[in-house]
């Protein structure tokens, strides 16, 4: 039977999914409350998954759910006690109802003959009065997924296995609630299940603008009606200049009446187009709301990953989750779900504690893993924090040094943040041991590199003993921003509110020159201030009035741009720029603004790192000794280095062999530099945000103008398939970054440089 596309196995499927979840989440519930007033919902789920299995023929599966039923019958009865074994084998049998759900129509004979003595034994037990509680052992380990999380620097946590198959290891697919996608394969198109009340908006407002739309016919006829009295007026006017009998109180009566028309018909149509401007609008935003899910849809198998997994590493743990009414676009919302397992498993490994050793350092018994979610400036932002022992970063730096990834001395002014950059290297793990969890430092790389596919950032916090938090900055949708739209040499731009500091207006009288740069204060804070015209590159003219100036903040400091002026704000849909125009520096997409005027949506971020620049660079060039001659027969090099200690060492280790040496902070200042000078060579990291360093030279080798330049890739990843990736991205030599330790990188850049000019 097939029902509006969705087949009976189908709404199968997505029920017992649904049902899945929720058996889940509240058996998890149950055993930390005890409480048998929480057993109702769960006998009601597994009472309709039974019904719906019953219906498709899937009979294994209502053998399960009728002895869970049973079971959870004298739960809630208190005929049995609430123990750790008798919801173990409830969230076994959870398990095995939710991987039904993944099964094809077809396989259903074969996964109930596979399936069928598992089901029988667990039945069979589930009918039998529970045990008195004992001490759970570790349980049987289930083969990871998607690889075992990794490995933070802590002291290493006794050896455990893995944990059993949780909703994380059994499935993927989010349950169908808001805007979750059911993906059938039927002529390879796909269907989404959108939430009913956003289906009822969008009808009740498609039906008001085919009313609306309909009202145009009834004015194309008023106007019809108005050109026949014009008709008849002109006429008028032919006989009285024949000197015919034709009075002005006819004329007057004929012109009065059309002018009445008129009026009348513009006051309609002045409201319809408010109405139709108006219908636009929400039916926009209600389009948008679909793509939109709550943030605790990412959240539903976390419960019972974390009691399941601290129970397999003899740990007590609870999750706390916060915001989980956040919105956020379902495709942000599905790249997020990998990172969060990661991110939680990890903490679980390595960052709490065994019970043994919170009560010996005065700590809780019951750790808190706390994932949250909330927007902030614009941006959602994801903290997943644990109360654990926190990162040993003497231990972190020695592990560094240990792997010969950095030199002692660059190691030990290394700041907080760089250090801990170090765990998102690939292999990168200081587990004392490898276990199915432990030690092979797989995981959080994935994590980074997954956050910085849509545009955001992930940072570390830490404080020994006291716990780690890992935070996710992303984009709340990929579709529409709010901006302000601000005027930069008689253009519009947009600029994405979320990236923007503050909006002032500036008299010039408050301006001042700090070591030969313009400067302002604002907010209590010195900044440097570089014209908006002069980073795009446009025309511009010196403004007599009081100056705007937008605030951007970089990750050291806010500097100011200079605006001709501030047009408003606006939401603006996202559209990327065509491919012909290739990368357009400081600009990200464009949008077509309420007016139908063409915008351009400038790149906030990349606008701040270039005015930096240029205000450091401007102190740099009044203090620099020499002609304009000699510097211009050295060779200029571009280091494309996020991290600020590597960055300087890179750039004095060069400017010391005589080079000429630009810095960029990531790829796409990189990219926008390498638009506006020509360098001999480009020297640059891999894992960058916003672009990394196989993009870059990507980019670099699609350039005709600069295909020829030799690129140097200098990475912490040193294995094998990391150094191929770089030569097949387009690198001409790839190094690790313990060729500082001689001249290796030196020598490498002169042989580049020599070869490039012969």
């Amino acid at each position: 039977m097939n029902l509006g596309g969705f087949s009976m196995f189908d709404l199968y499927k997505a029920e017992a999914e649904q049902h899945g979840r929720a058996l889940s989440d509240g058996l998890v519930a149950l055993e930390n409350a005890t409480d048998p007033s929480l057993v109702e919902p769960l006998m009601r789920a597994a009472h309709s998954i039974k019904g719906a299995a019953r219906i498709v023929g899937f009979e294994q599966v209502v053998t399960l759910a009728h002895a869970m039923e049973d079971c959870l019958v004298r739960l809630q009865r208190a005929q049995e006690p609430i123990v750790p074994a008798r919801v173990d084998q409830l969230l076994k049998g959870t398990d095995l109802l939710v991987q039904s759900a993944q099964v094809a129509e077809a396989d259903v004979p074969a996964w109930n003959t596979a399936h069928a003595a598992a089901i029988a034994d667990l039945a069979s037990r589930l009918q039998q009065p529970a045990a008195a509680p004992t001490t759970t052992m570790p349980q049987e380990p289930a083969p990871p997924t998607s690889g075992p999380a990794p490995a933070a620097p802590a002291a290493s946590a006794p050896a455990a296995a893995a944990p059993p198959p949780s909703a994380a290891s059994t499935h993927a697919a989010p349950p169908p609630t808001a805007a979750s996608t059911t993906t059938k394969p039927v002529a390879g198109e796909s269907s989404v299940m959108v939430r009913s009340r956003n289906l009822d908006r969008l009808m009740r407002l498609s039906g008001e603008g085919m009313v609306e739309a309909r009202r145009l016919e009834a004015m194309q006829a008023r106007l019809r009606a108005i050109r026949t009295r014009e008709r008849s007026l002109e006429d008028l006017f032919d006989r009285r200049r024949q000197r015919q009998d034709v009075s002005d109180l006819d004329l007057e009566q004929a012109h009065a009446a059309i002018r009445n028309e008129v009026a009348l018909l513009e006051a309609d149509l002045q409201a319809h187009l408010r109405r139709t401007e108006e219908l636009s609008t929400t039916l926009h935003h209600e389009a948008i709301d679909c793509r939109m899910r709550p943030f605790g849809d990412a959240c539903l198998t976390i419960p019972r990953t974390v009691r399941d997994l601290a129970r397999s590493l003899d740990k007590d743990a609870s999750a706390r989750l916060e915001g989980q009414s956040v919105s956020v676009d379902r495709d942000i919302l599905r790249k997020l779900e990998a990172p969060l397992t990661h991110l939680v498993r990890n903490a679980l490994d390595h960052g709490i504690e065994s019970r043994a050793e919170r009560a010996g350092s005065g700590k809780r018994a019951q750790a808190t893993l706390r994932v949250s979610a909330s927007h902030q400036a614009g941006m959602l932002v994801v903290e997943i924090a644990d109360d654990g022992r926190g990162i040993d970063l003497g231990r972190l730096r020695a592990k560094i040094i240990e792997r010969n990834l950095s030199t002692p001395e660059l190691v030990a002014r290394m700041s907080d943040r760089e250090l801990t950059d170090f765990l998102f290297l690939p292999g990168f793990s200081t587990a004392k041991a490898v276990t199915a969890l432990s030690g092979r430092g797989v995981g959080l790389d994935v994590v980074q590199t997954t956050v910085h596919e849509v545009g955001g950032s992930v940072e570390v916090q830490t404080e020994l003993g006291r716990g780690t938090t890992f935070r996710m900055r992303l984009p709340v949708t990929l579709s529409v921003l709010r901006a302000a739209i601000v005027s930069i040499g008689g253009e519009p731009y947009a600029m994405p509110l979320s990236r923007m500091e503050r909006i002032d207006r500036l008299d010039h009288d408050a301006l001042e020159h700090v070591e030969g740069r313009l400067a302002a204060r604002v907010n209590d804070e010195v900044i440097g201030l570089v014209r908006g015209d002069e980073l795009l590159g446009v025309p511009g003219e010196v403004q007599s009035g009081a100056l705007a100036v937008v605030s951007l903040r970089t990750r050291q400091r806010t500097l100011g741009v200079i605006v001709d002026g501030f047009l408003g704000e606006e939401d603006v849909v996202v559209q990327p720029l065509d491919e012909r125009l290739g990368t357009v520096p400081h600009v990200s997409s464009a949008s077509v603004r309420q007016s139908g005027e063409l915008v351009l949506i400038l790149d906030a971020d990349a606008m701040a790192i270039d005015a930096a620049r240029r205000l450091d660079e401007g102190t740099l060039r009044g203090a620099a000794a020499g002609s304009e001659d000699a510097r211009s027969r050295r060779h200029r090099v571009l280091v494309v280095e996020d991290s600020l200690t590597v960055r300087e060492v890179e750039r004095q280790m060069l400017t010391r062999a005589g080079y000429m040496v630009d810095v960029a902070v990531d790829g796409l200042d990189g990219w926008n530099a390498l638009q506006r000078e020509r360098y001999d060579l480009v020297l640059s990291d891999v894992d960058m945000p916003r672009m990394n360093g196989l993009e870059l030279v990507r980019r670099i080798r699609a350039d005709r103008k600069l295909a020829s330049v030799p690129v140097v890739m200098v990475s912490y990843k040193d294995r094998e398939e990391d150094r191929l990736a770089g030569l097949e991205a387009g690198a001409t030599a790839y190094l690790t970054k313990g060729a500082f330790h001689d001249r290796t990188l030196l020598d490498t850049v002169a042989d580049l440089i020599a070869a490039s000019a012969g």
